[in-house]
Formats: structure tokens, C-alpha cells, sequence
């Protein structure tokens, strides 16, 4: 941006209880950089791309990540194993701790925004102890201009102090010395004793899917969206694995985002952060073209293994397989100006279905749309030592479980007015296996997952003939262009139909079991939105 540690008019630090700081106020990233590899034990690659470690925790620590319970949030937050609660006494107390940890010491502040829409934009300022955590913040939030800069007042603030470990937990109400914790009612994120920078981006988007919904009516999503020449947007949903990233990456159409975006009352989706913040495990150019040739000098590289000569090993997990890459989004050639674009023509959920039963490509209706989107499915495959395992099903509400503070029938209801009043389509894509579970059939084509996806933005989906599928009711339809007619009903891959019955029914069955949770607080249309579990009346249908 050209801006060079510029401080706002309004500096006092006395206020966030910390004393006798030494302030650096937005250094520009050559600072930040310098301090990390002389103080801070960072590293540069071959290419200049700076490197460091996170230490003990290279992931989030979910069992360790708490809301402050007060008049705010007792009513409204979903409280249970994701969100955990914690006394307003207990903040108090823990962020004294923090401010008193942090006195006297060289602190590197950050003032940024997140929500690019500029009617929900937000102020964030970040406090850290470390220089490397601020360049990813640099990295991730939208980056300002000098007057905004000067004139910088925060709606929420970030304090990070990766060193303190709180001594005695169970007097404080948490389970360790490391802890997350937001309190909406000051408008704080606190953090303590963990450097992973995950922790950063994930408390501010948290926060964002309680106070959006709550406050302004916007949505906000766990996904990645891109945009056409015809300003036809399209947004992905999946957990890990199912090639959001892959799939959201098209070299034909300009990415708004890749992980958090919101969907106004304006019609409008927005993309929360200025940055990407990628999984670098296995990374290839050949794979992933656009995330290797962003990481160059400004992004910030994870917990990577390299060798004396600056060589990063993108296969070496001895550190963790979460090996991570923060860049700002214009490291990415092909971006939407202004990260914003209008409402979603169709949306996708992508599920990599290990059973192997589900349809390649089928068609949600609304209450389907919520069901799928409450149930959040995928399956993994655990580790096999002969070859053939059973499928796991995996689950995770809304796309984005640990960060989700309402219950998810909030958002599901919000998904569904919204597809109703704009006339979005919503389709399921299963990028997994067909003609068989994992181990006897075969990963679905990356070339036609494509071709089903180009046909659905081309509109060659909309007039084809549909069918039921008899076991979970999604409509699958009888012709795609580019796509093997026969692989359009998983059914007919299978050798043996009675085999591909049961193992639908017992998928149907795991569907029907995780959304027991939910069903007391779902609308009849959403209850009815999942798979048939008779199975004699499913039975009947084939």
C-alpha cells in the first residue's frame, strides 16, 4: 500500500490496559520481516518467501476456544461441545493477565478491516507480540488507506500474546494454558499461548457469523466464490478434501474469495478478507498453479520443511500435515475488484462420498438445500493396510462446525429464504467414488466433476429430464454434456444392485442419526429435505 507505520490520531494504548509499550503502528511488510528473521527465528526460502514456526500448535485447538456468557450471548449462542462458555469474571481476570504479561515489551499493532461490502465493513485492530503474526494479519485483512488509517477507530479488537500461558486453568474456568476466547459484548478476541495464526483469522470470522445473522441480516458462509464475464456468481461449499479450491479456481471466471463470505440483504456476496490462507501440503504448480506461483516475498509460509539451500519440501509433514501459506489476494492474477459481486446464480456442495452411493451431480430443492447444508456431510477414508477400508462419514454443520456460534438451523433457514427469493439453484456435487465404495470403485474423473459444473453455469442443465434418486430424493438428471450418461445414476456403476441398496440405506441411516441434534429446532420442510429411511418404501421404489 506505500503506507509506512502510520499512527493513528488516536494511539493511546493506556486504554487496552497496556503500559510502558513500545508501539510499531502498520509497518509496512520489509519491517515486519527484518524483526521476524533477526528476533523471531523466521526464514527465507529460495525465493524470498519469509518462513516460520508456530511451535507447539500448528492447528486451532477447538477443546480450547470460548464465548464469554453473558446478557449477549446466553440467549442466542448454540452452547455445547463447539461453543463452550466462560464467566465475564473469568475474561476479565484472564485479559489482566494478558495486559500484564504484555507490559514493557515491543508490540506490533495493526489496523485493518474485514467485509469488503463497504456498508458492512468492519474495523479490527490487532495487537501482537510477534512481527510474523502481523504480516499475516497484514496479509488476511482488507488493507486500508492513510486516512483511514489516521482517522482508525476499531470495532473490535485482536489481542494475541502467543507467550502467556495462563498458570492455573481450572481457576479460570478453561481446560489449559492456551485458550481463544471472544466476548461480544466488549468486542474483544483474546488470545493466549498458542502462535498458530489460524487462531487470528478464525476468532474475527467467528465472531463475524454471530454478529452478521444477529445484527444485519447478512449470511455469512464457510466458502469460496468466483464470478463470470455475465456477473453470474457461484459459490462452494466443502470441508476439506472435497475441492473447493480446486474447483472454485477457474481459470474462465475471477475469484471473489476462497473461505468466508457474506450474502447481504442487498443481494450481494462479499468476500470477508483481503487474503488466502492455503493448505501448502503436497502443493505441486502442476496441482495448484495459482497458490504456488502466491507464494513469493510477502506471503508468509508455516511449519514448512526447508533445506540448506532455501528449498521448501511441500511433502515433509515431520512438523505437521497442516502446513500453511498466508498471502494477500492480489498475489492471485485472476480477482474480482472490490472482492464483491451479485447474488449467487447457483451454489454447489461438495461432498467426496467414500461410500460410494451418492449422485456425481443432483439438484436440491430448498428444503434439501438446508438439510444438506445443517448436515454439512463428507466421508473420509481412514488409513489401510489391505487395501479396502470402510468409509467414515464426517459432518460438520453449515460447512464450518467450529465456527458457527448460533445453531445451525439459524443459518439453514437464512440459506433457504435466500434461495426463494432469489432464485438460486442449488446442486450437490459428490467428487468422490463411483461403482463402488472406496477401495472397490473409482475416484469420480476431475473432468467431469468440471463438465458437470461448466454445464451447470452454461445453463445446459436447466431443461434436461430429472429423475429421483429413491433412496435420498435428489433429482438427478438424465444427461450432462461431456459427462458418461451412466455414471448420472450411481446405481447403474455398481455390479451388484442389491449391494448398492444397502449402502445407501446404511448412508441414509448416518444422515438420519447426526441430524437428530437438530431436528427439534428444524422446520417441517427442512426435516423433510432429508434422505427416506424406510427402507421398505425404499424398497418399493426400485
Amino acid at each position: 500500500m506505500g503506507n509506512k507505520n502510520i499512527i493513528p490520531k488516536n494511539s493511546d494504548l493506556t486504554k487496552y490496559k497496556l503500559k510502558n509499550i513500545k508501539a510499531n503502528w502498520n509497518l509496512p511488510y520489509d519491517e515486519l520481516e527484518k524483526i521476524a528473521l533477526e528476533k523471531e527465528g523466521g526464514r527465507l526460502t529460495a525465493n524470498g518467501t519469509l518462513a516460520v514456526n508456530t511451535g507447539k500448535f500448528t492447528g486451532r485447538s477447538p477443546q480450547d476456544r470460548f464465548i464469554v456468557k453473558d446478557d449477549y450471548t446466553k440467549d442466542i449462542v448454540w452452547w455445547g461441545r463447539i461453543n463452550k462458555p466462560v464467566s465475564p469474571e473469568n475474561f476479565d481476570r484472564l485479559y489482566d493477565n494478558v495486559a500484564e504479561y504484555l507490559e514493557g515489551k515491543e508490540l506490533y499493532i495493526r489496523d485493518a478491516a474485514v467485509c469488503a461490502d463497504p456498508k458492512y465493513q468492519t474495523n479490527v485492530r490487532t495487537i501482537t507480540e510477534y512481527a510474523w503474526s502481523n504480516i499475516f494479519v497484514r496479509n488476511m485483512f482488507l488493507r486500508l488507506g492513510r486516512e483511514e488509517l489516521e482517522n482508525f477507530k476499531e470495532e473490535w479488537l485482536v489481542l494475541d500474546a502467543p507467550g502467556y500461558l495462563c498458570p492455573d486453568p481450572k481457576d479460570y474456568g478453561i481446560r489449559q494454558g492456551n485458550f481463544s476466547i471472544l466476548n461480544f459484548t466488549k468486542k474483544i478476541a483474546l488470545i493466549g499461548g498458542s502462535a498458530y495464526t489460524g487462531e487470528i483469522k478464525k476468532g474475527v470470522f467467528s465472531s463475524l457469523n454471530l454478529v452478521l445473522p444477529h445484527e444485519k441480516n447478512v449470511l455469512p458462509m464457510h466458502c469460496s466464490a468466483n464470478v463470470g464475464e455475465r456477473g453470474d456468481t457461484a459459490i462452494f461449499f466443502g470441508l476439506s478434501g472435497t475441492g473447493k479450491t480446486t474447483l472454485s479456481a477457474d481459470p474462465n471466471r475471477k475469484l471473489i474469495g476462497d473461505d468466508e463470505h457474506g450474502w447481504t440483504p442487498e443481494d450481494r456476496i462479499f468476500n470477508f478478507e483481503g487474503g488466502c490462507y492455503a493448505k501448502v501440503i503436497d502443493l505441486s504448480e502442476e496441482k495448484e498453479p495459482d497458490i504456488f506461483k502466491a507464494i513469493r516475498p510477502g506471503a508468509l509460509l508455516e511449519n514448512v520443511i526447508i533445506n540448506d539451500k532455501g528449498e521448501v519440501d511441500y511433502l515433509d509433514t515431520t512438523i505437521t500435515q497442516n502446513t500453511r501459506v498466508s498471502y494477500p489476494i492480489y498475489h492471485i492474477d485472476n480477482i474480482q475488484e472490490n472482492s464483491y459481486a451479485d447474488n449467487p446464480k447457483n451454489i454447489f456442495f461438495l461432498t467426496a462420498d467414500a461410500f460410494g452411493v451418492l449422485p456425481p451431480v443432483s439438484k436440491l430443492t430448498p428444503g434439501q438445500a438446508a438439510y444438506h447444508f445443517i448436515s454439512g456431510y463428507t466421508a473420509k477414508v481412514a488409513g489401510t493396510e489391505e487395501g479396502i477400508d470402510e468409509p467414515v462419514p464426517s459432518f460438520s454443520a453449515c460447512f464450518g462446525a467450529p465456527f458457527m456460534p448460533m445453531h445451525p438451523t439459524v443459518y439453514a433457514e437464512m440459506l433457504s429464504r435466500k434461495m426463494k427469493e432469489s432464485g438460486v439453484n442449488v446442486w450437490l456435487i459428490n467428487t468422490g467414488w463411483s461403482g463402488g465404495p472406496y477401495g472397490v470403485g473409482s475416484r469420480i474423473k476431475l473432468k467431469y466433476t468440471r463438465a458437470m459444473i461448466t454445464a451447470i453455469l452454461e445453463g445446459k442443465l436447466d431443461d434436461v429430464d430429472y429423475e429421483e434418486h429413491p433412496i435420498f430424493g435428489l433429482h438427478m438428471p438424465k444427461y450432462c454434456p461431456n459427462v458418461p450418461t451412466e455414471i448420472l445414476d450411481p446405481m447403474n456403476t455398481w455390479l451388484q444392485k442389491g449391494v448398492y441398496v444397502r449402502k445407501s440405506i446404511q448412508l441414509a441411516h448416518y444422515f438420519h442419526l447426526n441430524f437428530e441434534k437438530f431436528a427439534n429446532q428444524a422446520s417441517k420442510e427442512i426435516l423433510e429435505g432429508g434422505p427416506l429411511i424406510d427402507e421398505h418404501r425404499q424398497l418399493e421404489h426400485l
